[in-house]
């Protein structure tokens, strides 16, 4: 196949930490790729499952960045449970929020009533990331979820990626009302596909691609959509975690950014490669490099060996270079 990546879609959906920016900075290719998706009349939605902020604070963020974002492009998994609970609740429906003001706005929005305490009789608990969550938040919720209240999480990512690493996100949080509780929530993030959904029909699109650094909330949120995916490596996502990815959360295309989407779609796609010949072991894998196709990237020899490996089993898989090549691709994969 010679056509771009992008050809095939009318809405690409775009992760926002480590895949369009990460704290204060764009990620690599970021803006020349949302360009690009302007200059071709392709739609872009951002989606996040950060429920901290409104949909006009991520857009004015991405402004700051350089980029052309609107609010109606931000999709955020705040919207996506205050929708959720908007289904399942009649209006004017007391709902105890767990999380910022932005949050307890989007429950206003789909005409629910944000409150606080138990006392106040929530029927429905809907929990986002704040940072000023506290105890005392999590013991209102956990009153009313076992008195018997609707529980909605607006997402479940244990970590959020910060400038300083890696800090408790919102799942953390959700794990431990699941252990004071005994219940289960209903999830509106990434991998769940009311997000997903949201913003695909906010595009009036039919040939969705998500484009992320994450398997388990962007790639497993587009298998279990049923849409294709490129993995990019700008953010938190590593060479060894793609390879032993399970096959619910498998992506499509591997490529080190976004400007992949304008380039040949074999360029990034999983399969064999030319440049790289992979034997398959017994829970084995040794790479060798073709010397007769010259050299290649440590991703033409990432994709290589993940199409074989896919093809062959799933988990972790000793690894061996062939050649002084293929012992280069892997040291530069962190697969030695």
């Amino acid at each position: 196949m010679t056509g771009s990546l992008l050809e095939n879609h009318d809405v690409v959906l775009l992760d926002l930490d480590g895949t369009v920016y990460r704290g204060g900075q764009l990620a690599p290719g970021a803006d020349e790729a949302i360009d690009g998706l302007r200059r071709d009349g392709v739609h872009a939605r951002y989606v996040t499952n950060n429920a901290s902020k409104p949909g006009q604070a991520v857009a004015d963020h991405l402004n700051s960045l350089g980029l052309s974002a609107d609010a109606s492009e931000v999709s955020t998994s705040a919207q996506a449970g205050a929708a959720l609970l908007g289904q399942q609740l009649s209006a004017g429906a007391n709902v105890l929020v767990v999380g910022t003001d932005a949050l307890a706005g989007e429950i206003e929005h789909v005409g629910l009533t944000p409150v606080r305490r138990f006392e106040d009789k929530p029927v429905a608990v809907v929990q986002g990331h704040s940072p000023e969550t506290a105890w005392w938040n999590l013991a209102e919720a956990c009153l009313a979820i076992r008195a018997g209240a609707l529980w909605v999480a607006s997402n479940s990512d244990a970590t959020l990626p910060t400038e300083r690493g890696e800090l408790p996100g919102n799942g953390a949080m959700v794990t431990a009302l699941r252990a004071a509780t005994g219940r289960e929530p209903q999830v509106a993030g990434k991998p769940e596909l009311p997000l997903l959904e949201r913003a695909v029909a906010s595009a009036d699109a039919r040939r969705p691609l998500m484009v992320g650094d994450r398997l388990d909330t962007d790639i497993a949120g587009a298998v279990r959509y049923g849409m294709p995916s490129l993995m990019v490596f700008t953010g938190v996502g590593t060479p060894a975690e793609v390879l032993f990815a399970p096959p619910d959360a498998r992506p499509d295309h591997l490529a080190e950014d976004m400007r992949a989407l304008f380039r040949p779609i074999d360029d990034s796609a999983v399969g064999e490669q030319q440049q790289w010949k992979v034997r398959v072991g017994e829970r084995s894998l040794e790479l060798t490099a073709n010397a007769a196709a010259g050299g290649g990237d440590r991703l033409t020899a990432l994709r290589a060996l993940c199409a074989a490996w896919w093809a062959a089993g799933s988990g972790e898989v000793a690894l061996q270079a062939g050649d002084a090549e293929a012992s280069r691709a892997l040291r530069e994969l962190g697969l030695d």
